[in-house]
């Protein structure tokens, strides 16, 4: 009876071993590397050890396979060594049956469901022990890790793949999801992360809505553009728009030019330019080095395409900026139930972005995206759909579209209509 009771003993550590075991290996690959860092920063020395031991994830791993085969392979066979003796030959049956149902369930699915659910705790506690057996198994992991790197060796094909940008991406969503991280932060850091995707002409200012003065241009009339713009910062230009020489300040305008009677040439600062395809990354370092407001994007002929400044830049990482003078201008408003107003200055990359539009044309703003779904220049009135939207020009600036109507209308539900 004492021998029963023993065995009986032994058999409920093997399968106390087998969980510890499935849970530890739970526990080391749903970890949050960045929290047990912050733990071991904050002095954890049980984190120190986790991630000492997550380092070589080989031989952890091959450490938890081993010692988890070996616990319960002998719980099997002592169960079964049991079951004989009291059933006689049945017992073999009925020890699989049974066996494979504790080390099922008590073996690997709820200590595995309990250590997803705390890893990187379970991982902390299960440390000191793993790090013993693996000092036990030294022998067989060296044996282990050198089959690897001969099979490695034979079947390997040398490509190394880092965490991908739509990985980074998703591992940002699941975080809001789940609570780690707020709206905000996730708009701050998926900006951050498409910032370096973006060139100088997905936020530029086109030509044709750049506040200029010529370098001959009277005091009133730059006096009367300052005041009703609102800029701070004003291109100079020689003969025409497209030959930008310098930028002027409204501060050393009114204190040099105004007060003091000095030549708008003397306060005149250089400006910097730029290609249309110049990343914004690059050209923000740019503008810092250089201490420029401005940059002036230059077309393939050498004339003025547009311009950028660095509170554009900006706001493509922390959103729009504006100021008590800034007029709050939305280019995309709702107006209806499935029905906005869109500004034909609004940018074509936003704007698919808000309306899920995944073909586009290489053209910059919502205003080149009608006129090349229509094929000429648009007109106030005119119409066209492009998958759920229906598109209607509402408002005209010249031969430019100002504004267009969009109603969000499944094509199914469309086709119904007609």
């Amino acid at each position: 009876m004492e021998t029963l009771f023993v065995n009986i003993l032994v058999l409920l550590a093997l399968i106390i071993g087998s969980a510890y075991f499935s849970a530890t290996e739970t526990a080391f690959s749903a970890m949050n590397r960045i929290r047990m860092k912050n733990l071991a920063n904050n002095g954890n020395h049980r984190a120190v050890l986790a991630l000492r031991l997550a380092e070589n994830y080989d031989k952890l791993l091959s450490t938890i396979l081993i010692g988890n085969n070996i616990v319960n392979i002998a719980a099997t066979s002592l169960a079964t060594g049991l079951f004989l003796a009291w059933l006689g030959h049945i017992g073999v049956t009925v020890s699989t049956v049974v066996m494979t149902l504790l080390i099922l369930i008590f073996g690997e699915i709820i200590p595995k469901s309990l250590a997803k659910e705390t890893p990187e705790r379970m991982a902390m506690f299960s440390s000191p022990l793993l790090k013993a057996i693996a000092w036990l198994l030294t022998p067989v992991n060296f044996l282990f890790s050198a089959l690897k790197r001969l099979l490695l060796h034979c079947f390997t094909t040398g490509a190394k793949q880092g965490i991908t940008e739509d990985e980074l991406i998703m591992i940002v969503e699941e975080a809001e999801h789940d609570g780690g991280i707020g709206k905000q932060e996730r708009e701050l850091i998926l900006s951050a992360i498409e910032f370096y995707d973006l060139q100088a002409a997905d936020i530029f200012t086109p030509r044709i809505d750049v506040e200029a003065v010529s370098e001959d241009e009277d005091v009133a009339e730059i006096n009367r553009l300052f005041r009703t713009t609102g800029f701070s910062r004003l291109p100079v230009y020689r003969e025409d728009i497209d030959n930008i020489i310098g930028v002027i300040n409204i501060k050393d305008f009114y204190q040099q030019v105004v007060e003091d009677g000095r030549p708008l040439a003397e306060i005149m600062k250089p400006i910097l330019f730029t290609a249309a395809n110049m990343k914004i990354s690059v050209l923000l370092k740019k503008l810092q080095l250089n201490k420029n407001h401005i940059a002036v994007i230059v077309d393939e002929y050498g004339g003025t395409l547009g311009i950028v400044t660095l509170e554009d830049i900006l706001e493509e990482l922390v959103g729009e900026i504006w100021d008590e003078h800034d007029e709050v201008i939305r280019d995309i408003n709702r107006i209806g139930e499935n029905l906005y107003q869109v500004s034909g200055s609004a940018s074509l990359n936003h704007f698919a972005s808000q309306f899920s539009l995944i073909e586009l044309p290489d053209v910059a703003s919502v205003s080149g995206w009608v006129a090349y779904k229509l094929a000429r220049i648009p007109a106030v009135g005119d119409s066209f759909r492009d998958g759920d939207l229906a598109v209607t020009v509402s408002k005209m600036e010249g031969r430019r579209v100002a504004e267009i109507t969009v109603r969000v209308e499944p094509a199914a539900a469309a086709g119904e209509k007609h």
